[in-house]
Protein backbone atom coordinates (compact mmCIF):
# COMPACT_ATOMS: atom_id res chain seq x y z
CA UNK A 1 0.00 0.00 0.00
CA UNK A 2 1.32 3.16 -0.93
CA UNK A 3 2.09 6.19 1.65
CA UNK A 4 -0.87 8.69 1.96
CA UNK A 5 0.34 12.53 1.47
CA UNK A 6 -2.30 13.11 3.06
CA UNK A 7 -0.75 11.32 6.64
CA UNK A 8 1.82 12.89 8.88
CA UNK A 9 0.17 16.63 9.39
CA UNK A 10 0.95 16.84 5.52
CA UNK A 11 -1.11 19.24 3.34
CA UNK A 12 -2.47 18.11 -0.01
CA UNK A 13 -0.58 20.85 -1.83
CA UNK A 14 2.57 20.64 0.56
CA UNK A 15 4.61 19.45 -2.02
CA UNK A 16 4.89 23.26 -3.36
CA UNK A 17 5.39 25.15 0.09
CA UNK A 18 8.66 25.85 1.95
CA UNK A 19 7.75 25.75 5.50
CA UNK A 20 4.51 24.20 7.20
CA UNK A 21 1.53 25.73 7.85
CA UNK A 22 1.37 27.93 11.56
CA UNK A 23 -0.34 26.16 13.72
CA UNK A 24 -2.73 29.42 14.32
CA UNK A 25 -3.59 29.02 10.81
CA UNK A 26 -3.98 25.97 10.86
CA UNK A 27 -7.07 26.71 13.33
CA UNK A 28 -8.27 29.89 11.98
CA UNK A 29 -8.97 28.14 8.67
CA UNK A 30 -9.88 24.49 9.32
CA UNK A 31 -13.24 24.25 9.01
CA UNK A 32 -13.54 19.90 9.80
CA UNK A 33 -15.31 21.20 13.74
CA UNK A 34 -18.59 22.16 12.03
CA UNK A 35 -18.79 20.39 8.50
CA UNK A 36 -17.99 17.62 9.62
CA UNK A 37 -21.78 17.26 9.25
CA UNK A 38 -21.49 17.05 5.73
CA UNK A 39 -20.19 14.06 5.60
CA UNK A 40 -22.73 11.58 4.80
CA UNK A 41 -23.07 13.97 1.87
CA UNK A 42 -19.53 14.30 0.39
CA UNK A 43 -19.49 9.94 0.36
CA UNK A 44 -22.85 10.29 -1.54
CA UNK A 45 -20.97 12.48 -3.97
CA UNK A 46 -17.86 10.51 -3.60
CA UNK A 47 -19.15 7.79 -4.50
CA UNK A 48 -21.36 8.80 -7.82
CA UNK A 49 -18.34 10.77 -8.89
CA UNK A 50 -16.51 6.82 -8.57
CA UNK A 51 -18.93 5.07 -10.30
CA UNK A 52 -18.65 7.77 -13.25
CA UNK A 53 -15.25 7.70 -13.04
CA UNK A 54 -15.25 4.08 -13.38
CA UNK A 55 -18.27 4.09 -16.25
CA UNK A 56 -16.15 6.17 -18.18
CA UNK A 57 -13.07 3.91 -17.74
CA UNK A 58 -11.04 6.76 -16.37
CA UNK A 59 -10.61 4.79 -13.40
CA UNK A 60 -10.47 0.90 -12.76
CA UNK A 61 -13.52 -1.42 -11.98
CA UNK A 62 -10.98 -2.71 -9.10
CA UNK A 63 -10.66 1.15 -8.02
CA UNK A 64 -14.62 1.30 -8.18
CA UNK A 65 -15.00 -1.67 -5.93
CA UNK A 66 -12.08 -0.87 -3.40
CA UNK A 67 -13.65 2.89 -2.96
CA UNK A 68 -16.97 1.38 -2.03
CA UNK A 69 -15.47 -0.76 0.11
CA UNK A 70 -13.06 1.89 1.99
CA UNK A 71 -16.58 4.19 2.14
CA UNK A 72 -18.06 1.46 4.00
CA UNK A 73 -15.76 1.03 6.67
CA UNK A 74 -15.21 5.02 6.96
CA UNK A 75 -19.16 5.06 7.50
CA UNK A 76 -19.95 2.63 10.22
CA UNK A 77 -16.73 3.92 11.92
CA UNK A 78 -18.01 7.99 11.77
CA UNK A 79 -21.83 6.31 12.50
CA UNK A 80 -19.86 4.58 15.54
CA UNK A 81 -17.84 7.31 16.57
CA UNK A 82 -14.60 5.86 15.88
CA UNK A 83 -14.03 8.14 12.99
CA UNK A 84 -10.92 10.23 13.90
CA UNK A 85 -11.12 13.79 13.16
CA UNK A 86 -7.91 15.82 12.32
CA UNK A 87 -7.56 19.70 12.62
CA UNK A 88 -4.50 19.34 10.52
CA UNK A 89 -6.36 17.73 7.55
CA UNK A 90 -8.85 21.21 7.99
CA UNK A 91 -12.16 19.80 6.55
CA UNK A 92 -14.67 17.03 5.89
CA UNK A 93 -13.51 16.09 2.39
CA UNK A 94 -9.68 15.94 3.24
CA UNK A 95 -10.53 14.03 6.17
CA UNK A 96 -12.44 11.52 4.57
CA UNK A 97 -10.28 11.14 1.72
CA UNK A 98 -7.27 10.98 3.95
CA UNK A 99 -8.67 8.23 5.96
CA UNK A 100 -10.53 6.43 2.39
CA UNK A 101 -6.57 6.18 1.55
CA UNK A 102 -5.20 4.92 4.29
CA UNK A 103 -7.76 2.05 3.63
CA UNK A 104 -7.68 1.42 -0.17
CA UNK A 105 -4.25 3.17 -1.39
CA UNK A 106 -3.78 3.75 -4.87
CA UNK A 107 -7.37 3.82 -4.94
CA UNK A 108 -8.41 6.80 -2.87
CA UNK A 109 -5.90 8.73 -4.56
CA UNK A 110 -7.66 8.43 -8.02
CA UNK A 111 -11.19 9.44 -6.37
CA UNK A 112 -10.23 12.58 -6.66
CA UNK A 113 -9.69 12.86 -10.58
CA UNK A 114 -11.77 15.08 -12.36
CA UNK A 115 -12.81 17.06 -9.76
CA UNK A 116 -11.96 19.85 -7.13
CA UNK A 117 -12.79 20.65 -3.17
CA UNK A 118 -14.75 23.80 -5.07
CA UNK A 119 -17.35 21.53 -6.94
CA UNK A 120 -17.10 18.61 -3.76
CA UNK A 121 -17.96 20.98 -1.72
CA UNK A 122 -20.85 22.73 -3.36
CA UNK A 123 -22.26 19.70 -4.24
CA UNK A 124 -21.98 18.50 -0.58
CA UNK A 125 -23.64 21.53 0.99
CA UNK A 126 -26.45 21.50 -1.75
CA UNK A 127 -27.48 17.45 -1.22
CA UNK A 128 -27.21 18.08 2.27
CA UNK A 129 -29.48 21.34 2.03
CA UNK A 130 -32.04 19.35 -0.06
CA UNK A 131 -32.63 16.57 2.41
CA UNK A 132 -33.09 19.55 5.73
CA UNK A 133 -35.37 21.00 2.56
CA UNK A 134 -36.92 17.86 2.50
CA UNK A 135 -37.31 17.84 6.18
CA UNK A 136 -38.82 21.59 6.97
CA UNK A 137 -41.31 20.68 4.16
CA UNK A 138 -43.01 17.95 6.37
CA UNK A 139 -42.46 20.39 9.29
CA UNK A 140 -44.43 23.01 7.99
CA UNK A 141 -47.32 20.41 6.66
CA UNK A 142 -47.11 19.58 10.46
CA UNK A 143 -47.41 23.04 11.82
CA UNK A 144 -50.32 24.09 9.07
CA UNK A 145 -52.02 21.00 10.78
CA UNK A 146 -51.75 21.72 14.17
CA UNK A 147 -53.38 25.27 13.43
CA UNK A 148 -55.99 23.80 11.56
CA UNK A 149 -56.81 21.13 13.86
CA UNK A 150 -57.16 24.68 16.81
CA UNK A 151 -59.59 25.88 14.59
CA UNK A 152 -61.63 23.69 13.54
CA UNK A 153 -62.58 23.23 17.53
CA UNK A 154 -63.35 27.20 17.43
CA UNK A 155 -65.06 28.49 14.26
CA UNK A 156 -68.10 29.79 16.27
CA UNK A 157 -65.55 31.17 18.95
CA UNK A 158 -65.75 35.07 19.08
CA UNK A 159 -62.88 37.09 19.96
CA UNK A 160 -61.71 40.98 19.21
CA UNK A 161 -59.77 41.82 16.29
CA UNK A 162 -57.69 44.43 16.64
CA UNK A 163 -55.83 47.10 14.69
CA UNK A 164 -52.91 48.83 16.24
CA UNK A 165 -53.88 46.33 18.95
CA UNK A 166 -57.37 48.23 19.82
CA UNK A 167 -60.42 46.39 19.31
CA UNK A 168 -61.80 47.04 15.96
CA UNK A 169 -64.31 44.25 14.57
CA UNK A 170 -65.00 40.75 16.18
CA UNK A 171 -63.53 37.35 14.08
CA UNK A 172 -63.85 34.43 14.28
CA UNK A 173 -61.01 32.52 16.66
CA UNK A 174 -60.23 29.78 13.91
CA UNK A 175 -60.46 32.83 11.29
CA UNK A 176 -57.56 34.39 13.08
CA UNK A 177 -55.71 30.92 13.52
CA UNK A 178 -56.06 30.24 9.46
CA UNK A 179 -54.23 34.16 8.79
CA UNK A 180 -51.09 32.00 10.07
CA UNK A 181 -52.19 28.67 8.47
CA UNK A 182 -51.94 30.92 5.41
CA UNK A 183 -48.43 32.67 5.86
CA UNK A 184 -47.30 28.82 6.54
CA UNK A 185 -48.63 27.74 3.45
CA UNK A 186 -46.85 30.75 1.63
CA UNK A 187 -43.78 29.74 3.40
CA UNK A 188 -44.26 26.16 2.19
CA UNK A 189 -44.67 27.74 -1.63
CA UNK A 190 -41.52 29.47 -0.87
CA UNK A 191 -39.28 26.12 0.31
CA UNK A 192 -40.43 24.09 -3.00
CA UNK A 193 -39.37 27.17 -5.09
CA UNK A 194 -36.01 27.66 -3.80
CA UNK A 195 -35.52 23.78 -3.73
CA UNK A 196 -35.89 23.88 -7.99
CA UNK A 197 -32.78 26.01 -8.48
CA UNK A 198 -30.59 24.37 -5.26
CA UNK A 199 -31.26 21.31 -6.58
CA UNK A 200 -28.73 21.31 -9.75
CA UNK A 201 -25.43 19.50 -9.77
CA UNK A 202 -22.02 21.70 -9.93
CA UNK A 203 -19.84 18.90 -9.94
CA UNK A 204 -17.57 18.19 -12.88
CA UNK A 205 -16.95 22.00 -12.72
CA UNK A 206 -13.75 21.19 -11.56
CA UNK A 207 -11.57 24.65 -9.34
CA UNK A 208 -13.06 26.92 -11.68
CA UNK A 209 -12.85 25.87 -15.79
CA UNK A 210 -14.46 22.40 -16.11
CA UNK A 211 -11.42 19.85 -16.72
CA UNK A 212 -9.91 17.62 -19.71
CA UNK A 213 -11.53 14.41 -18.24
CA UNK A 214 -14.60 13.10 -20.11
CA UNK A 215 -17.05 13.33 -17.55
CA UNK A 216 -20.62 12.00 -17.61
CA UNK A 217 -22.27 14.61 -15.42
CA UNK A 218 -25.44 13.77 -16.73
CA UNK A 219 -24.82 10.56 -15.08
CA UNK A 220 -23.85 11.61 -11.49
CA UNK A 221 -27.03 14.21 -11.92
CA UNK A 222 -29.34 11.23 -12.04
CA UNK A 223 -27.31 8.64 -9.31
CA UNK A 224 -27.61 11.72 -7.00
CA UNK A 225 -31.24 13.05 -8.11
CA UNK A 226 -30.36 16.34 -9.39
CA UNK A 227 -32.70 18.39 -11.48
CA UNK A 228 -30.06 19.26 -13.70
CA UNK A 229 -26.94 20.45 -14.18
CA UNK A 230 -25.13 23.76 -13.05
CA UNK A 231 -24.15 25.31 -16.73
CA UNK A 232 -21.30 27.66 -16.15
CA UNK A 233 -18.16 26.14 -13.99
CA UNK A 234 -17.24 29.59 -13.09
CA UNK A 235 -21.01 29.96 -11.62
CA UNK A 236 -21.09 26.65 -10.24
CA UNK A 237 -18.41 26.52 -7.78
CA UNK A 238 -18.44 30.12 -7.02
CA UNK A 239 -22.42 30.54 -6.46
CA UNK A 240 -23.79 30.40 -3.17
CA UNK A 241 -27.30 31.84 -3.92
CA UNK A 242 -28.89 28.59 -3.08
CA UNK A 243 -28.15 29.39 0.96
CA UNK A 244 -29.01 32.86 0.64
CA UNK A 245 -32.58 31.90 -1.04
CA UNK A 246 -32.76 29.29 1.59
CA UNK A 247 -31.97 32.13 4.56
CA UNK A 248 -34.12 34.35 3.18
CA UNK A 249 -37.29 31.51 3.12
CA UNK A 250 -35.92 31.03 6.66
CA UNK A 251 -36.29 34.20 8.02
CA UNK A 252 -39.68 35.23 6.33
CA UNK A 253 -40.91 31.74 8.12
CA UNK A 254 -39.46 32.88 11.28
CA UNK A 255 -41.28 36.31 11.22
CA UNK A 256 -44.30 34.70 10.76
CA UNK A 257 -43.47 32.31 13.52
CA UNK A 258 -42.32 35.28 15.74
CA UNK A 259 -45.64 37.22 15.13
CA UNK A 260 -48.01 33.82 16.19
CA UNK A 261 -45.51 33.76 19.43
CA UNK A 262 -45.92 37.35 20.16
CA UNK A 263 -49.57 36.77 19.90
CA UNK A 264 -49.37 33.70 22.14
CA UNK A 265 -47.67 36.06 24.80
CA UNK A 266 -50.52 38.37 24.78
CA UNK A 267 -52.82 35.76 24.39
CA UNK A 268 -51.51 34.17 27.65
CA UNK A 269 -51.08 37.47 30.16
CA UNK A 270 -53.33 38.26 32.55
CA UNK A 271 -54.40 41.18 31.11
CA UNK A 272 -55.78 39.59 27.71
CA UNK A 273 -56.49 35.83 29.29
CA UNK A 274 -57.59 34.46 26.25
CA UNK A 275 -55.67 31.04 26.34
CA UNK A 276 -53.54 28.92 28.37
CA UNK A 277 -50.25 26.68 27.39
CA UNK A 278 -49.64 23.34 28.79
CA UNK A 279 -46.83 23.11 31.70
CA UNK A 280 -44.56 21.48 29.75
CA UNK A 281 -43.88 24.74 27.67
CA UNK A 282 -43.85 27.16 30.37
CA UNK A 283 -41.70 28.07 33.11
CA UNK A 284 -41.40 29.63 36.33
CA UNK A 285 -40.04 31.93 38.10
CA UNK A 286 -37.20 31.81 40.72
CA UNK A 287 -38.78 34.39 42.96
CA UNK A 288 -42.36 34.86 42.07
CA UNK A 289 -44.09 31.67 42.73
CA UNK A 290 -47.20 32.45 41.21
CA UNK A 291 -45.19 32.90 37.40
CA UNK A 292 -46.34 30.81 34.50
CA UNK A 293 -44.10 32.58 31.69
CA UNK A 294 -44.65 31.76 28.29
CA UNK A 295 -40.74 31.24 27.51
CA UNK A 296 -41.05 28.56 24.34
CA UNK A 297 -43.14 31.63 22.75
CA UNK A 298 -40.76 34.43 24.10
CA UNK A 299 -37.30 32.24 23.11
CA UNK A 300 -38.82 31.80 19.59
CA UNK A 301 -39.59 35.25 19.24
CA UNK A 302 -36.24 35.91 20.19
CA UNK A 303 -34.59 33.24 17.57
CA UNK A 304 -36.57 35.18 14.52
CA UNK A 305 -33.58 37.92 15.10
CA UNK A 306 -30.89 35.28 15.05
CA UNK A 307 -31.61 33.81 11.63
CA UNK A 308 -32.49 37.10 10.29
CA UNK A 309 -28.88 37.83 11.13
CA UNK A 310 -27.59 34.86 9.43
CA UNK A 311 -29.52 36.03 6.29
CA UNK A 312 -27.28 39.39 6.44
CA UNK A 313 -24.54 37.96 7.31
CA UNK A 314 -24.25 35.84 4.40
CA UNK A 315 -25.58 38.32 1.82
CA UNK A 316 -22.68 40.25 3.15
CA UNK A 317 -20.35 37.61 3.12
CA UNK A 318 -21.38 37.37 -0.72
CA UNK A 319 -21.33 40.83 -1.43
CA UNK A 320 -17.94 41.22 -2.62
CA UNK A 321 -16.33 37.90 -4.07
CA UNK A 322 -15.03 38.17 -7.44
CA UNK A 323 -15.25 35.29 -9.77
CA UNK A 324 -14.79 32.07 -9.25
CA UNK A 325 -14.12 30.69 -5.89
CA UNK A 326 -13.30 32.08 -2.53
CA UNK A 327 -11.78 30.94 0.79
CA UNK A 328 -14.85 33.80 2.31
CA UNK A 329 -16.94 30.97 0.92
CA UNK A 330 -16.09 28.61 4.00
CA UNK A 331 -18.50 31.02 6.25
CA UNK A 332 -21.17 30.22 4.63
CA UNK A 333 -21.85 26.93 6.35
CA UNK A 334 -22.20 28.08 9.88
CA UNK A 335 -24.57 30.67 9.23
CA UNK A 336 -26.76 28.35 7.11
CA UNK A 337 -26.45 25.42 9.89
CA UNK A 338 -27.55 27.48 12.26
CA UNK A 339 -30.48 28.68 10.51
CA UNK A 340 -31.74 25.23 9.54
CA UNK A 341 -31.28 23.73 13.08
CA UNK A 342 -32.82 27.09 14.47
CA UNK A 343 -36.02 26.79 11.88
CA UNK A 344 -36.10 23.03 12.30
CA UNK A 345 -36.28 23.33 16.32
CA UNK A 346 -38.46 26.04 16.31
CA UNK A 347 -41.21 24.49 13.90
CA UNK A 348 -41.20 21.39 15.34
CA UNK A 349 -41.92 22.66 19.17
CA UNK A 350 -44.03 25.20 18.05
CA UNK A 351 -46.59 22.87 16.36
CA UNK A 352 -46.55 20.59 19.40
CA UNK A 353 -47.25 24.24 21.84
CA UNK A 354 -50.09 25.25 19.53
CA UNK A 355 -51.91 21.61 19.44
CA UNK A 356 -52.11 21.85 23.55
CA UNK A 357 -53.58 25.52 23.82
CA UNK A 358 -56.56 25.75 25.99
CA UNK A 359 -58.96 28.49 24.56
CA UNK A 360 -60.64 30.74 27.28
CA UNK A 361 -63.96 31.44 25.19
CA UNK A 362 -65.77 33.68 27.62
CA UNK A 363 -62.84 35.85 28.16
CA UNK A 364 -62.37 36.56 24.24
CA UNK A 365 -66.28 37.45 24.16
CA UNK A 366 -66.09 39.67 27.10
CA UNK A 367 -63.05 41.56 25.36
CA UNK A 368 -64.98 41.20 21.78
CA UNK A 369 -67.53 43.73 23.68
CA UNK A 370 -65.25 45.70 25.80
CA UNK A 371 -64.70 47.78 22.20
CA UNK A 372 -67.60 48.56 20.32
CA UNK A 373 -66.22 46.13 17.96
CA UNK A 374 -69.95 46.24 15.97
CA UNK A 375 -69.88 50.05 15.57
CA UNK A 376 -69.18 49.30 11.54
CA UNK A 377 -71.97 46.68 11.27
CA UNK A 378 -74.00 49.59 12.51
CA UNK A 379 -72.50 51.60 9.66
CA UNK A 380 -72.96 49.18 7.40
CA UNK A 381 -76.57 48.96 8.32
CA UNK A 382 -77.30 52.62 7.74
CA UNK A 383 -75.97 52.43 4.44
CA UNK A 384 -77.92 49.48 3.43
CA UNK A 385 -80.73 52.12 4.51
CA UNK A 386 -79.75 54.64 2.19
CA UNK A 387 -77.39 56.45 3.69
CA UNK A 388 -73.55 57.51 2.46
CA UNK A 389 -71.17 55.55 4.26
CA UNK A 390 -69.38 58.95 5.56
CA UNK A 391 -72.61 60.32 6.92
CA UNK A 392 -73.44 57.26 8.31
CA UNK A 393 -69.77 56.56 9.60
CA UNK A 394 -70.44 60.20 11.59
CA UNK A 395 -73.40 59.24 13.03
CA UNK A 396 -72.43 55.64 14.31
CA UNK A 397 -69.39 57.71 15.57
CA UNK A 398 -71.99 59.86 17.91
CA UNK A 399 -73.53 56.70 18.94
CA UNK A 400 -70.63 55.14 20.17
CA UNK A 401 -69.56 58.72 22.09
CA UNK A 402 -73.35 58.07 23.98
CA UNK A 403 -72.13 54.37 24.33
CA UNK A 404 -69.04 55.29 26.10
CA UNK A 405 -70.40 57.77 28.30
CA UNK A 406 -72.94 55.63 29.84
CA UNK A 407 -70.42 52.90 30.05
CA UNK A 408 -72.39 50.71 27.85
CA UNK A 409 -72.49 48.60 24.40
CA UNK A 410 -73.77 49.94 21.58
CA UNK A 411 -76.24 46.51 21.29
CA UNK A 412 -77.14 48.08 25.22
CA UNK A 413 -78.68 50.79 23.62
CA UNK A 414 -82.27 51.53 24.20
CA UNK A 415 -84.03 51.78 20.43
CA UNK A 416 -84.85 55.12 21.08
CA UNK A 417 -82.21 56.30 21.74
CA UNK A 418 -80.33 55.02 18.82
CA UNK A 419 -83.16 56.06 16.95
CA UNK A 420 -82.24 59.68 17.81
CA UNK A 421 -79.12 59.41 16.10
CA UNK A 422 -81.05 58.26 12.98
CA UNK A 423 -84.65 57.39 12.00
CA UNK A 424 -83.44 54.89 9.77
CA UNK A 425 -82.78 52.44 12.86
CA UNK A 426 -85.24 49.80 13.22
CA UNK A 427 -85.73 47.36 15.68
CA UNK A 428 -83.93 44.54 13.35
CA UNK A 429 -80.50 46.73 14.44
CA UNK A 430 -79.93 44.43 17.50
CA UNK A 431 -79.27 41.72 15.48
CA UNK A 432 -76.62 43.10 13.60
CA UNK A 433 -75.16 44.56 17.02
CA UNK A 434 -74.67 41.18 18.42
CA UNK A 435 -70.94 39.83 17.86
CA UNK A 436 -72.72 36.40 16.25
CA UNK A 437 -74.71 38.24 14.25
CA UNK A 438 -71.52 40.39 13.43
CA UNK A 439 -69.41 37.21 12.42
CA UNK A 440 -72.80 35.69 10.71
CA UNK A 441 -72.99 38.86 8.56
CA UNK A 442 -69.38 38.37 6.83
CA UNK A 443 -70.30 35.81 4.33
CA UNK A 444 -68.03 36.61 1.74
CA UNK A 445 -64.96 34.25 1.04
CA UNK A 446 -62.15 35.43 2.92
CA UNK A 447 -64.34 36.65 5.89
CA UNK A 448 -65.02 35.19 9.15
CA UNK A 449 -68.28 33.95 9.26
CA UNK A 450 -68.03 30.32 10.60
CA UNK A 451 -69.72 29.06 7.72
CA UNK A 452 -66.81 30.68 5.42
CA UNK A 453 -64.41 29.69 8.15
CA UNK A 454 -65.50 25.80 8.26
CA UNK A 455 -65.19 25.91 4.04
CA UNK A 456 -61.41 27.00 4.47
CA UNK A 457 -60.94 24.51 7.17
CA UNK A 458 -62.10 22.24 4.65
CA UNK A 459 -60.29 23.00 1.56
CA UNK A 460 -56.85 23.51 4.04
CA UNK A 461 -57.84 19.96 5.41
CA UNK A 462 -57.96 18.73 1.74
CA UNK A 463 -54.63 20.33 0.62
CA UNK A 464 -52.45 19.11 3.64
CA UNK A 465 -53.81 15.38 3.10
Amino acid sequence: MSANPLDNKAQAWSALFSEPMSELVKRYTASVGFDQRLWRADIQGSLAHAEMLAAQAIIAAQDLADIRRGMAQITEEIESGRFEWKLELEDVHLNIEARLTQLVGDAGKRLHTGRSRNDQVATDVRLWLRAEVDGLAALLVEMQRALVGLAARHAETVMPGFTHLQVAQPVSFAHHLLAYVEMFARDAERLADLRKRLNRLPLGAAALAGTSYPLDRARVARTLGFDGLCANSLDAVSDRDFALEFASFASICMVHVSRLSEEIVLWMSQNFGFIDLADRYCTGSSIMPQKRNPDVAELARGKTGRVVGHLMGLLTLMKGQPLAYNKDNQEDKEPLFDAVDTLRDTLRIMAEMVGGITVKAEAMERAALRGYATATDLADYLVKKGLPFRDAHEVVAHAVKSAMQQGLDLSQLPLATLQGFHSAIGPDVFELLSLRGSLDARDVIGGTAPVQVRAQIEAHRMRLG
